[in-house]
């Protein structure tokens, strides 16, 4: 009886082995295919297609009219949700930070990051510190862990492609800024 037993569970732990071992196997050979690699190079190409734009620049030539906030949008600091901080936040943070895919940009400015700061203590928020503590650091001029403050933004959006991966320098930024001019 017991021999029989011990024999089901040894062949069921094998079993059980064997598939967890090919669904790994799988795993990192689609890794490794030439499939995947050029799915990078077609997002490199995608990056290169990708036209640098300041956001703000189209909804002030369109609105001139409107009570428009810094961004160019008619939302008040008031009406400021999540979303808002983190998608201000996110791509403000485009200018400096190195990433493949970045969608759109707002310029980084003082009036900015001010109007920001003081919204925050208007809006109903559930990640208040978080915009805080960046808004923080970018007023005194600090942005030695913007591409930190960008993936959490990103991460905050649900982000899957466009992960910061480092800081521009001084000369790589300017590029940028002026490749939307």
């Amino acid at each position: 009886m017991y021999k029989k037993i011990f024999g089901l569970l040894a062949a069921l732990i094998s079993v059980l082995l064997l598939g967890f071992g090919v669904l790994i196997f799988v795993d990192l050979m689609e890794e490794d295919t030439p499939a995947s690699s050029a799915g990078k190079d077609e997002q490199n190409e995608e990056e290169e297609v990708h036209e640098v734009n300041e956001l703000s620049d189209k909804k002030f030539e369109e609105n001139e009219s409107e009570d428009l906030n810094p961004f160019g949008d008619a939302v008040e600091a008031s009406d400021m949700r999540d979303g808002d901080f983190q998608e201000y936040i996110h791509k403000m943070s485009h200018q400096k930070v190195v990433a493949n895919d970045k969608w759109g940009f707002y310029k980084i400015t003082e009036e900015r990051i001010n109007w920001l700061s003081s919204a925050l203590n208007e809006a109903e928020l559930s990640h208040k510190s978080v915009y805080e503590q960046i808004l923080n650091k970018w007023s005194q001029g600090d942005f030695s862990s913007v591409d930190e403050d960008h993936n959490k933004m990103w991460s905050l959006q649900g982000g899957n492609v466009g992960k910061a991966t480092g800081i521009l320098s001084e000369s790589e930024e300017e590029e940028y800024i002026n490749s939307a001019e």
